[in-house]
């Protein structure tokens, strides 16, 4: 067995090339992990500073955890929702993930349902 494995490495070719196509590999996955990963990301959350820089006394957020409310007030780091007749609450302004427009799908029907009536 030893003697088979030896022949095997003294046939095998001598590691060699150019340099460039050792890091041709490399390269391309690199470029593909840009175009697939770090550039949407980094466009999303850029995105997401200039919503948070572009809110205004008035606007309807959502936040983090869920909750929606109306802003009432904007200091530098920080906003406050009223989220019902008289009910304010502070948050930290990278807790807004986005405006809300109120749109929410419709619940799909079920057509069994419909049949049984």
């Amino acid at each position: 067995m030893t003697q088979f494995l030896n022949g095997l490495a003294q046939s095998a070719p001598a590691a060699g090339g150019s340099p460039l196509t050792q890091f041709v590999p490399l390269i391309a996955i690199f470029a593909i992990f840009y175009f697939l990963v770090l550039r949407p990301q980094s466009k999303k959350a850029k995105d997401h500073q200039k919503m948070l820089s572009e809110l205004k006394k008035g606007d309807d957020v959502s936040t983090q955890g869920g909750i929606i409310g109306r802003i009432t007030g904007i200091k530098d780091n920080e906003v406050t929702l009223q989220v019902q007749e008289g009910v304010r609450v502070r948050f930290l302004r990278s807790a807004i993930t986005g405006v809300y427009t109120g749109d929410v799908p419709a619940p799909k029907s079920d057509k069994s349902d419909a049949k049984a009536s």
